[in-house]
């Protein structure tokens, strides 16, 4: 299978996409994230991780300031402005790459994009604040839509998919229609099939296995198996390598981005499993 083509529009530039796997690099400025949080609150030092981030290779910087992790509470508006606002000013012209923040919250995503962000990556996949949409239409900006099922509170009650592609790729598609309705452009979108997030553990091996399926959709693809509890290992040292698999089997399925904490270590990942890719495109 060949990783088709695109060119993904953001409000001030446009990424090719497929000739080689992006990283999208996480920065959390969350008290509460399953793997980092509390680490990068203070907004200075949430600062000098992100220039960290682009010396590492990141292509895009993802800032989240709210935990979408299994449990995790929804935070109000105003604390979550509290949190990333400092961030974004701070960082406003002094990056090369685009910045991503990831919020489903419209009055958050206003505020991002007057401060520089260019992309807008939607956890919920616009079913938490259907005005989300109408923000990224309003400033050209890139969207990231994920797939999630049900909501952190309640994925540990949920039972196993029945079909859990099936159900991606429809949910997903329904997504894309929102933001097409919305006047959001097929070029400014990606898709993401929500590792993680209410799917049950074995599901997001499956998920890893049958990624080549959303190539359906006929839209660029970005996965985030980054230090998933599925993945989880008896040290950091060992996840980090668990990782790095999930990784490259999503690029071998066909992801044109990867969102990753670690960056140096998923950058080499990700040129092999590259390398592989064009392997297989100049054999087809």
């Amino acid at each position: 299978m060949t990783r088709k083509r695109y060119e993904w529009k953001l409000s001030k530039r446009t990424l090719q996409l497929g000739d080689r796997t992006l990283i999208m690099g996480v920065l959390n400025v969350t008290p509460d994230s399953f793997s980092d949080g509390g680490k990068y609150l203070d907004p200075d030092r949430a600062f000098a991780r992100a220039v960290e981030l682009e010396e590492q290779g990141a292509d895009i910087v993802d800032i989240g300031a709210e935990s979408t992790r299994p449990g995790s509470a929804r935070i109000s508006q105003a604390e979550e402005l509290r949190r990333l606002v400092p961030v974004l000013k701070r960082l406003r012209d002094k990056l090369a790459v685009p910045i991503s923040v990831d919020t489903y919250k419209a009055a958050v995503a206003e505020r991002a994009l007057e401060l520089g962000a260019e992309i807008i990556n939607d956890p919920s996949g616009l079913t938490f604040d259907p005005q989300l949409a109408k923000v990224v239409a309003r400033y050209n900006a890139g969207l990231v839509l994920n797939h999630m099922r049900g909501t952190p509170e309640t994925w540990a009650k949920l039972p196993p998919l029945p079909d859990v592609m099936g159900t991606i790729l429809h949910d997903l598609d329904a997504a894309v229609h929102r933001a097409r309705r919305a006047g959001i452009e097929r070029a400014q979108i990606v898709v993401d099939p929500g590792i993680g997030f209410g799917k049950r553990k074995e599901q997001n091996s499956e998920i890893l296995a049958r990624l080549h399926e959303l190539a359906r959709l006929d839209l660029p693809i970005l996965v985030g198996p980054s230090r998933k509890s599925f993945l989880a290992q008896r040290t950091e040292r060992e996840t980090v390598f668990a990782t790095a698999s999930a990784v490259a089997a999503a690029i071998l399925g066909g992801a044109h981005l990867v969102r990753v904490h670690d960056v140096v270590e998923m950058r080499a990942a990700a040129a092999v499993a590259d390398a592989i890719v064009e392997a297989r495109n100049q054999r087809s």
